[in-house]
């Protein structure tokens, strides 16, 4: 491999010849070879400084153009474009477990764009600190690029995979309005219930976790940017902040706005958590509908056996003609992953000292991933199995009219007691509730045909 020599404050550095980024990079890199190459920061985060960058530069071309000349933010522009269309991520090989203020990964960000601008411009006209990262400090670029992507993810991804399911369940509803099955409480059989209105139940889930998750991107659309090392705003020039949101706005087309206090906007990191809350909303629905998929579609002949699922693999490599519920047991491990990383994302969010929080990248991490496994896995359920459930009407039936929970009908005609003896003995003599109803003599035959409708229960 061959190396060119780059420089910082430290002294001279080795980097690798056809890579970009600079000395401090370098340092990063072989100071911290933890995780590398699979717990890299996330790319969200990458393109994220890549919309920052670009953004910085055109504010301080407005507000210092004798610094930021026409040239030089052509050149930034041009290299931010590369970065945010993805074309350079090889060139940001900075793990997660660094600095907790991500200023490695701000500084692979100038270096990147300072290094790919001089060769576009053939010649070294941009300096990494006094033209990428001017009017900025990492301390409030890293936030910024946290609320960046955050807001990106969620809008981009997560919330169209929800949708999605939502739509897959409001033709399921449509599809089986006239189906009525016995319910279920504390997994013993209940009063019955149709199967759109079990199945609105999961569709109302989602769309009430749409609602918070959409909640949480209003104090996500705050940003940092301006605050440079400890909020003051040191370096930066009056209206930056402010400029600088607008040029983030104009390159996302999301209603960023610099955040109102700089000082908690480096050191507290709640609506970080507050959002993440919101997704680990979604992941929990997300089980619990889960659950019940897997619950109803049990068997074939020894569960419930109250729905068909598509049978996508084989479920066995010693039981033939086994098929398991594989799509709903995808959704639980991811729900439980992202339940882990509330707990990371929470923990390091209460970290903050004085004026910054340390932890930033793992929040980001933890934040970002989740985000992307709960969109994939909710992509991949809807298509592999939500899409295809399919009502066993028959069975449902079967289930339903050998509930004795139906006696429940009988309560305003024989009382509540009676109605408990009846499901007594009906069960100890393995009779039909109408059978036990008449044999205890609560009501005759003609007269319990007529009150007893379990499809009017619903």
């Amino acid at each position: 491999m061959n190396f060119r020599t780059e420089h910082d404050t430290m002294g001279e550095v080795k980097v690798p010849a056809e890579k970009y980024w600079g000395a401090q990079t370098q340092r990063s890199y072989e100071n911290f070879n933890i995780g590398r190459g699979i717990e890299t920061m996330p790319a969200e985060i990458i393109n994220a400084f890549g919309i920052l960058k670009k953004a910085a530069a055109r504010a301080n071309n407005f507000l210092k153009p004798e610094k930021m000349t026409g040239e030089k933010l052509s050149l930034i522009e041009q290299a931010c474009d590369e970065i945010i269309s993805g074309k350079l991520n090889e060139h940001f090989p900075l793990v997660v477990w660094q600095t907790g203020s991500g200023t490695q990964s701000n500084m692979n960000a100038n270096e990147v764009v300072a290094n790919r601008g001089n060769e576009i411009a053939a010649k070294k006209i941009l300096h990494p600190n006094d033209d990428i990262n001017m009017s900025q400090s990492s301390n409030d670029t890293f936030p910024t690029a946290m609320h960046i992507s955050a807001v990106l993810a969620l809008k981009k991804k997560l919330i169209p995979a929800a949708l999605n399911l939502i739509e897959t369940f409001k033709i399921l509803e449509e599809k089986n309005k006239n189906i009525v099955k016995s319910g279920r409480t504390h997994l013993q059989d209940a009063v019955p219930i149709s199967f759109s209105q079990e199945i609105s139940g999961w569709r109302s889930s989602l769309e009430r976790d749409v609602e918070l998750i959409n909640l949480s991107l209003t104090p996500l659309h705050e940003l940092a940017l301006g605050g440079t090392a400890v909020g003051t705003g040191l370096n930066a020039p009056e209206n930056f902040a402010e400029k600088a949101a607008e040029e983030i706005s104009k390159l996302t087309g999301e209603n960023f706005v610099s955040a109102k206090n700089k000082f908690h906007a480096l050191t507290s990191k709640d609506e970080i958590i507050f959002s993440h809350g919101a997704v680990k909303a979604l992941a929990a629905d997300m089980m619990k509908i889960a659950n019940d998929v897997r619950w109803l579609s049990s068997g074939p002949r020894c569960g419930l056996g109250e729905i068909f699922i598509p049978e996508n693999e084989p479920g066995s490599s010693i039981m033939p003609g086994k098929v398991n519920p594989t799509q709903c047991e995808q959704v639980t491990m991811v729900a439980v992953q992202i339940m882990g990383n509330d707990a990371a994302v929470s923990f390091a969010a209460s970290q903050g000292n004085f004026e910054l929080n340390v932890f930033m990248p793992v929040i980001a991490y933890n934040f970002l991933q989740s985000v992307r496994l709960l969109s994939d896995s909710i992509n991949s359920f809807n298509k592999n199995c939500a899409c295809g459930i399919i009502a066993n009407a028959e069975k449902m039936k079967n289930n339903l009219y050998n509930s004795l929970m139906l006696a429940t009908a009988l309560n305003p005609y024989i009382g509540y007691e009676n109605a408990a003896k009846t499901v007594k003995l009906a069960f100890k003599e393995n009779l039909s509730l109408k059978e036990a109803c008449v044999k205890l003599g609560f009501l005759t035959s003609e007269r319990f045909d007529e009150v007893f409708h379990p499809e009017k229960m619903i």
